[in-house]
């Protein structure tokens, strides 16, 4: 069957691209293996975010003495914090079912394993399509690390630990990333005892050390045990009780274990070779900046391709992949400023180059940091832990990057996002009026802390 347009899953980028080509006056064909909307409402933002939003609730209750609140006997049923969860990831999926229904006749939604047969070929159950232009967004999948005996045991990912409907005495968490942070501090406040192991010798290690160091000083008021620089190097147990042997004799043992290293791409089913889709040697897809692949008339988009893997990355690939296919836009994905957060508590969020990055390109920049501390409203809702970083190139008076850990730090960091893209002075902020007392005046302040907008 001929049509305009494949485009193999329904994830961030894949949905809209479909709808709006389809609007557009194309005959697209959608295909999709398992839920609509990929990982984003499966089996990431929208879960972990709700079932985050729940176990900070219960923190809240547990911690609100310090503002002379006083209430006893907080309880978590992990039952009905997952039945919410399950709830609201059913809306969204029913949203997008919505969206593409809306889209007419011209998009065809095509449920099953999409492959590609030759060229600008797709077989999906048992049908194939030829097409003028196929679009690739697989996504990725929670990576297995090559841990001796993991395979023998009943190991959790993102995706399996959300479906647990007690809470577990005592989770290890295997990976000190985001992923991993985020379901260690949830689970600690559900009432789990919590180990961390990681090889690196921070959580979160590709951030700033001084985020880093906020965020583990937070971890250890809460009582998260953490085991750094530490290799995993093999797993025993049975269902309710593993154990991690680590390197230099040392071991820990879990009720459960989550593992948290990292994602892959969904890649090995595709029949990239087929197609003439080049693939790099970890299975991501080689793409240039206007999401080209090896293949004429074949593009990839979202976690699927070489970079951050992050929703509102994939969401823009499709606002600059669809300029480029209606012949419009002038963006690509070269260069881009993603800024990313990660929503522990406190968040830990940044944009642009840390500090170690500048300097590694050769920048040699004016840095300012300021303690959440000494942000009026920060002391004032007893959300004191963190710090923010703003690193300014001196010729030119431009952000390079900024990092913020703290409270509503996904947020602040949205301060500077604006103010990058247009290429301003950071002297914008500094003239600008910010409320008080809000978290955004501390922006204001920490860009005030450099020197040459300091007042004497």
């Amino acid at each position: 069957m001929k049509v305009d347009v494949v485009i193999i899953g329904s994830g961030q980028a894949g949905v809209p691209l479909a709808a709006r080509l389809a609007g557009a006056g194309r005959k697209v064909v959608l295909a999709e293996r398992k839920a609509l909307g990929g990982t984003c409402v499966n089996y990431g933002c929208t879960p972990t975010k709700t079932m985050v939003a729940s176990a900070r609730a219960a923190h809240v209750a547990r911690t609100a003495g310090r503002l002379g609140v006083r209430a006893a006997g907080v309880r978590v049923s992990l039952a009905a914090v997952v039945d919410r969860k399950d709830a609201i990831v059913r809306r969204w999926r029913e949203g997008i079912a919505k969206r593409l229904q809306e889209a007419g006749p011209r998009l065809k939604l095509v449920r099953g394993q999409a492959r590609f047969r030759g060229p600008r070929q797709v077989e999906v159950a048992g049908d194939r399509y030829e097409a003028d232009t196929v679009i690739v967004n697989v996504g990725a999948r929670p990576a297995v690390p090559p841990i001796d005996g993991l395979e023998k045991l009943p190991w959790l990912d993102n995706t399996r630990v959300m479906r647990l409907r007690q809470v577990p005495p005592h989770l290890i968490v295997l990976g000190g990333g985001y992923i991993g942070c985020e379901f260690a501090q949830m689970f600690r406040r559900f009432g789990s005892r919590v180990t961390i192991v990681d090889q690196a010798e921070h959580l979160m290690s590709m951030e700033e050390p001084e985020a880093c160091t906020a965020l583990e000083k937070a971890f250890r008021a809460e009582r998260i045990r953490l085991v750094l620089k530490t290799k995993a190097e093999s797993a025993t147990g049975r269902r309710g009780a593993v154990t991690l042997r680590l390197d230099k004799r040392r071991s820990v043992t879990g009720s459960h274990l989550l593992v948290a290293v990292g994602r892959r791409p969904n890649t090995d089913d595709l029949g990239a070779d087929a197609a003439g889709v080049r693939l790099d040697k970890k299975g991501y897809i080689e793409v240039d900046d206007r999401y080209r692949t090896s293949a004429d008339g074949v593009y990839a988009v979202g976690d699927c391709v070489p970079g951050p893997q992050f929703t509102h990355a994939s969401w823009d690939d499709h606002r600059i992949l669809f300029d480029l296919l209606q012949g419009q836009g002038a963006r690509s994905r070269k260069d881009r400023l993603i800024p990313i957060t990660a929503f522990t508590d406190p968040q830990v969020a940044r944009i642009g180059l840390t500090e170690r990055d500048a300097r590694a390109q050769g920048h040699e920049p004016e840095v300012a940091t300021l303690a959440f501390e000494e942000i009026a409203r920060a002391t004032e809702t007893g959300e004191t832990a963190g710090t923010m970083k703003v690193l300014l190139d001196p010729a030119t008076e431009k952000v390079l990057g900024a990092s913020i850990v703290g409270a509503e730090a996904g947020e602040l960091i949205h301060v500077f996002a604006p103010l990058m893209m247009a290429g301003a002075p950071a002297r914008a902020i500094v003239d600008a009026e910010f409320v008080h007392p809000t978290f955004a005046e501390g922006v204001q302040s920490l860009v005030m802390k450099l020197k040459r907008y300091e007042i004497e």
